[in-house]
This record gives C-alpha cells, sequence and structure tokens, in this order.
C-alpha cells in the first residue's frame, strides 16, 4: 500500500511537471470562457449612491491634498506625511481612506489572509464598489486567499471590483504542496520571482506603502505574534502620480491574471449557482473589534485629532517601485530601481546609517556599500536593529545571520541590537498588547510555533523595513535589503527627504534597539591561553568562509542583557563586560531542537543565502 501511494505522488509530481513544461497551455479557455458569461450576468451593477462624490464621507485628509496640490511647484513639490508605527492605526487609516474614495482604490499585496483584517478591507473594497469606486486588486498568488469560496464569491462581488493574483502557478490560484514542488522543480527562476510591493492608493492621490501585509498579525490584532512594522502614509501630486504610475506597470503585466482565468476559480464559478452572495466571516471572527475600528475610522474628528493634524509638511517625496521584470532582466539597472537607489543612498552617507531589517542576511551589493563606509576615513558608524532567534518568524534566515556575525561586526563595523519577543515597550508599540494577554504573567495564549520559548504571551518580532541616512534622509518600505529583495521580488517604498521625519524614524528604530527591548551581539570575552585564542580565531573565521561545513561550535559573538543600574554602553566601550551580562546565543529560546536545526542551517545553508 505504501508503494502505492508512493507510485502515485511521483506519478502526480511527474504529471505536474510535464504541465509545466508546456508553458501557456495550462489555461482551460473554454472554462474560462463560461465563468467570464457567468460573472457577467452574475455581478451586480447598480450603483448605491447617485452623488457625484460617490457618497464619500469626510475626511481631513482632503484638505491637505487641496493645500499639497495648491502649493506645489516642480522645483519645490509639497507633501504630507504620517509615519505609522503602531499596526492598528494603520488598519484604521486603511479604512477611514478607502471610505473617503471619490473615483478609484487602487491596491497592492503580497499576502493577503482570511482573518479578522483580511475579511474586513475585503467587505470595505465591495462597499466602495457598490457606491461607484472603481477598485483594482492586485496580491501575489503565493500568499493570498487561499480558499477557492473567497475568491468565486470576489469574482461576481461588484462590476467595480476587480481582482487579479499575480504570478499564479500552472494557472490556478491555489497552489497545492505537490505543485509546489513542482514549481520549485520545474520553473524555479519564476516561482521564485514574487511581488513583494505593498501599496493603497485612494484617488490616485493618497497612499500607504511600508512592510505591512493584508493579516491580523501587522495590524495588532493576532492573539499569538504580532508584528512591530511600520508604513507611510504620504499625499502630495509628485508622489501620488509616482504611485499610481507603478501601479498601473504591474496592474498591465502579462502576470496579473485575472480571477477568471484562474482553472481552479473558473471550475467554482462554473458550477455554483450563485445564489451565495457575500464573503462568509471567518472563523471566531471578533465583530465587536471590527465595529469599534469602523466606528473610529469614520469618525472626521478623531481622524482630524490623532493622525491628519499630526501630519508633516515636507518637500521632495519619492516612489520607487522596482519593475515586473526585474527577475527577468538583473543585468538592467533600470529594472531594480529602488535597490539601485538604496545603494547610492548609502554610498552617500557621511554621519551615521540608522537601519531595521527582520532578517539580517545582505545581498554582494549591500555587503560592498558597508565595506566602503567601514573604510572611510572618519568611519561612518551603522546601527542594526533586528530580530532575535526568540523574536523572528523565520528561523533558517536567522541561522544564516547567526554565521555571519562576525563579519558585521569586525568587517561593517555594525552595532547589532537584536529584538525580543517580550519588549518591555509592548504596551507603546502594540494597542491593547495588556488586553490581548501580553507581558510576562498574562500567557493565556499558546506559544507561536516558530521558535517555543520560555514564558507565554503575545509575542512580537520586527518586520519593519527602513533606513535612516546623517538624519536629512529616510527609506520605508518593502525591501529587505537581502538577496531576494535585491534580485528577485519586486519591492516598492518611499525616500523621504526631511530632516523632520528622518529624526521620528530614527527615534523609533533606537527605541525598539534600547537594552529594554532588544538584545546587544558582541564579541565574547577572550578566555584562555592567547595561542589557544588565536587558533581558535583562525579555525572559526575559516568555518565561517566555507559554503559548507561551518560546525566550529566556539562562535565570535554572542548576546547581552544590560545590567540593573548600568547605563547603555557600545560595544568597543572598556566598561562594557562590566555592565552586560552574557546571556548566550539564543536567549528565551526553549526548545533544544530549535537551537539544533539553527546550527545545521547555520552549518549548512550558506548555499540557500540567494533564496531565503
Amino acid at each position: 500500500m505504501r508503494f502505492a501511494v508512493t507510485v502515485r505522488v511521483a506519478a502526480r509530481l511527474l504529471g505536474l511537471l510535464a504541465a509545466a513544461s508546456s508553458a501557456g497551455c495550462g489555461l482551460n479557455r473554454e472554462l474560462a470562457r463560461q465563468a467570464d458569461l457567468a460573472v457577467a450576468a452574475e455581478q451586480p451593477r447598480e450603483i448605491d449612491c447617485d452623488r457625484a462624490d460617490r457618497c464619500a464621507i469626510e475626511s481631513p485628509y482632503r484638505e491637505l491634498v487641496e493645500r499639497a496640490r495648491a502649493d506645489s511647484r516642480p522645483e519645490a513639490p509639497v507633501h504630507y506625511v504620517n509615519v505609522l508605527e503602531v499596526g492598528e492605526d494603520s488598519l484604521l487609516l486603511r479604512v477611514h481612506l478607502i471610505r473617503a474614495a471619490r473615483r478609484s482604490i487602487d491596491l497592492q499585496t503580497f499576502i493577503w489572509a482570511q482573518d479578522d483584517a483580511g475579511w474586513l478591507v475585503l467587505d470595505e473594497l465591495v462597499a466602495a464598489a457598490r457606491r461607484g469606486v472603481k477598485v483594482r486588486v492586485l496580491a501575489d498568488q503565493l500568499f493570498s486567499l487561499d480558499n477557492i469560496d473567497w475568491l468565486a464569491r470576489i469574482a461576481r462581488a461588484h462590476a467595480n471590483l476587480e481582482f487579479r493574483l499575480y504570478n499564479p502557478t500552472f494557472d490556478e490560484a491555489v497552489t497545492q504542496p505537490l505543485e509546489f514542488a513542482a514549481g520549485l522543480v520545474c520553473c524555479f527562476s519564476r516561482f521564485n520571482q514574487r511581488m513583494h510591493n505593498k501599496l493603497l492608493l485612494v484617488d490616485g492621490e493618497i497612499g500607504i506603502a511600508g512592510g505591512r501585509n493584508v493579516e491580523n498579525r501587522y495590524f495588532d490584532w493576532d492573539t499569538e505574534f504580532d508584528y512591530r512594522d511600520r508604513d507611510v502614509l504620504v499625499l502630495g501630486p509628485p508622489a501620488g502620480a509616482e504611485m499610481q504610475a507603478s501601479f498601473e506597470q504591474f496592474w498591465r503585466h502579462p502576470r496579473s491574471t485575472p480571477l477568471t482565468r484562474l482553472n481552479d476559480v473558473n471550475r467554482r464559478l462554473v458550477s455554483d449557482d450563485g445564489e451565495v452572495r457575500g464573503l462568509p466571516l471567518p472563523e471566531s471572527v471578533d465583530l465587536a473589534r471590527i465595529e469599534s475600528l469602523r466606528s473610529r475610522a469614520t469618525d472626521a474628528g478623531y481622524v482630524r485629532a490623532h493622525f491628519a493634524a499630526e501630519a508633516l509638511r515636507t518637500g521632495r517625496v519619492d516612489y520607487f517601485s522596482d519593475s515586473p521584470d526585474k527577475a527577468q532582466r538583473p543585468d538592467d539597472p533600470a529594472q531594480a530601481e529602488l535597490t539601485q537607489r538604496i545603494v547610492d543612498l548609502l554610498r552617500a552617507a557621511r554621519e551615521q546609517v540608522v537601519f531595521e531589517t527582520p532578517y539580517l542576511v545582505l545581498s554582494p551589493r549591500a555587503r560592498q556599500v558597508f565595506r566602503e563606509l567601514y573604510r572611510r576615513k572618519p568611519r561612518v558608524p551603522v546601527v542594526v536593529s533586528t530580530n532575535s532567534l526568540a523574536a523572528t518568524d523565520a528561523f533558517y534566515v536567522y541561522a544564516l545571520s547567526y554565521k555571519y556575525k562576525k563579519r558585521y561586526l569586525k568587517r561593517y563595523g555594525f552595532q547589532i541590537h537584536e529584538f525580543k519577543p517580550f519588549p518591555a515597550d509592548a504596551a507603546d508599540f502594540v494597542r491593547g498588547y495588556a488586553a490581548l494577554g501580553g507581558g510576562e504573567n498574562e500567557g493565556r495564549y499558546q506559544r507561536y510555533g516558530r521558535a517555543p520559548l520560555k514564558r507565554e504571551g503575545v509575542r512580537l518580532g520586527l518586520h519593519a523595513k527602513s533606513i535612516v541616512i546623517d538624519d536629512r534622509v529616510s527609506l520605508i518600505g518593502s525591501h529587505n535589503f537581502d538577496p531576494r529583495s535585491d534580485d528577485l521580488n519586486t519591492e516598492s517604498g518611499f525616500i523621504i527627504h526631511d530632516r523632520v521625519v528622518a529624526g521620528r524614524v530614527r527615534a523609533a528604530i533606537q527605541r525598539n534597539a534600547e537594552p529594554q527591548n532588544a538584545w546587544t551581539i558582541a564579541q565574547r570575552p577572550p578566555r584562555g591561553p592567547k595561542l589557544i585564542r588565536k587558533l581558535n580565531n583562525i579555525v572559526a573565521t575559516a568555518s565561517t568562509a566555507l559554503p559548507l561545513f561551518d560546525v566550529w561550535p566556539f562562535r565570535y559573538a554572542t548576546s547581552y542583557e544590560l545590567k540593573p543600574g548600568c547605563r547603555p554602553l557600545p560595544p568597543q566601550d572598556p566598561g562594557f563586560q562590566d555592565c552586560y551580562l552574557d546571556v548566550g546565543d539564543f536567549p528565551e529560546v526553549d526548545l533544544p531542537l530549535k537551537t539544533i536545526y539553527t546550527r545545521i542551517v547555520t552549518a549548512f545553508g550558506a548555499g540557500l543565502v540567494g533564496i531565503l
């Protein structure tokens, strides 16, 4: 029996590989034609509103749009900016802007989950379409809405709502495990190229972009694991036009596939009688929380007081996005515009670079730039905020960061701070953290499965991707500054040329790196005879340089906790060892096997750097 199952699995995989080898022949065109007819017959076309403004709610951001439009000049652009550090604030503003839309809504995302946040945003978009707003959604296929019932309902929700999936596997919306394996084997390059962009653009004038996808954990709504993330609301004519041009480029690309061109969705559309309308509520939906957010999002006074009144008037703001053809034309610098802009900004640094990334695995370009900054006279200091193993959502990526700690500290001069899973300032980072069960003594939720910890509660992990250079320019976007972001994924983000904005972003990053919220990474204190120390150093350096078999157990650096009564010190300070306690390589991690897995990936995983 077991042999027969194995044969069937192998046959299925071979069949998928054969289907994949005949690119362009996977779509069932007759089924697509029938689905188009079914959708055309079932889609509502009635409009709920006959007003010119499509019954949009009052928004204080309209006043700022008018002010920016009136004051902008080609040589002196005007923008207004809100840096959004708190997840629920970011979701609230998304709902507010969707309800304030008068003409169009364009939304682009890497992940769209079928949870409370995913349902809420979809429900709001359908409502906007029904009142006459043109709504377009483009989501990367691999990690978005793997429920055919939801997608079929979206396809026929309203004539004003168009929903497309980017780069689908085998002309289907949902990738099954065998298809995932087949995609890796048959068409590795295309399968790995994902649209990592995140953008909400309303009326071509007001946009939110950064690191957040459409899922509870990006908006502080998950009861096990939430992200400490960052995005930005920007309005103003120049940046608005750049956001619109970027979205249009992706929307028109051949890889952006309408739902009626996906075989699994088509089968549901053709077989379903269309009687079931609306989106099903997620399991265990928290309707009280949703309605509370909706109430605040539609209150113009609340939005004015908490957000619009706090918007910073700035000058130049650039929105950059890689081309959809980036991975297919790696030698064309025009295809990787955002990546090249990051390199240029870093090379222009003179005083300090502060950067935050969830995954400290640097691309070859980034390594070269940071070597240059370290060798300069005077040297440009680099402060890094990233995840610890206990806080990360990808232990295998952390394992490669762990492998290169010595390189980061000695060759690039990084001051590395690794975010704690239960930071002391969590109540400020996540609104309502204590009510969710956060904190040391409120562990009423299960531990998150990526790296079980020594205590329970709502765990936090960094997901923000930001750079601040010389306190004059800041970059906030989706780019992780790693090989995948450089070479495979398309990325997007804002570059803001403003000292006040830069100061605020730097302060937020540095707060994440403060001792109550992060461990400091530093060299282990020298121990043993000098000759033994030198020998260990030579062997460890050689082991790290190998692509495989980096199994030397004595690592150069470890994690440190600030002792009570001491003030924070940089690792190179002579008094550092007296004021910091060595807490081991993987503090807070409670599962020995996780440490073993991490060591294994460190030893044998260097060849995977380009795709992780």
